[in-house]
């Protein structure tokens, strides 16, 4: 069944029949996962949302767990705002729909893996590839936090087998890959001609205006 959630009657497939779960991944106005977790509610079992660690309001202490103070302002049925007020808005619809004991909110972290169209991971293997001297942001024993899409397809549905509820952190802890290592792992499986990791202190890239993040995706400085 296919559907345009975001048009007039784009969810006529789901006027009836009954699924044991929803895994819904929506990002953009809460107002579409609230309309889809109305109508599913007496005919869905548990609604799985996609959120994100962003829910938490800025910048969440060291060592967060899940009863972290969240975004303020957040609404399940309003139009699209803000990438953060929106994932707790759609965390919102889908308690409103479903209850605390048949919602489950994965809040995930970076999320790498195959097809992933961010252009995170995405762009360091395009940059290896194209070999060279490639400016690598230190330091190399930086800590990283992200998750793979396979596990988190697995924990997903997983979630559902094992019944859970309520609000899940999903993501690898801090320092089970490292700046160093995500790198290095690019060049094994893309490197091209004469690719050469060229280390170089945070300071100095900060230095040259460079945005953590954006310009260089995955890296952000230690303390930032």
């Amino acid at each position: 069944m296919r559907g345009d959630r975001t048009a007039p009657g784009g969810l006529a497939a789901l006027a009836s029949g009954e699924w044991d779960a929803v895994i819904d991944t929506w990002s953009a106005a809460p107002r579409a996962v609230d309309d889809a977790a109305r109508l599913l509610a007496d005919r869905v079992g548990r609604y799985v949302y996609v959120s994100s660690c962003s829910v938490y309001a800025w910048a969440p202490p060291s060592g967060y767990d899940e009863d972290a103070p969240v975004v303020e302002g957040a609404s399940p049925d309003t139009d699209k705002t803000d990438y953060a007020r929106d994932k707790r808005g759609g965390e919102l619809a889908a308690l409103g729909a479903f209850g605390a004991e048949r919602s489950v909110f994965a809040r995930a972290g970076l999320i790498l893996g195959p097809y992933e169209n961010i252009g995170r991971l995405p762009w360091w293997l395009g940059r290896v590839a194209r070999g060279g001297p490639v400016l690598a942001p230190g330091p190399r024993e930086l800590a990283l936090q992200y998750v793979d899409v396979r596990d988190l397809a697995e924990w997903l549905l997983g979630s559902v087998e094992r019944e859970l509820s309520g609000a899940y952190n999903v993501i690898s802890p801090p320092g089970h890959a490292t700046m160093g290592s995500l790198l290095d792992a690019c060049v094994r499986v893309a490197g091209g001609a004469g690719v050469s990791l060229r280390w170089t202190p945070a300071e100095v890239v900060l230095g040259a205006g460079i945005e953590p993040w954006t310009q260089l995706p995955v890296w952000v400085p230690a303390g930032e």
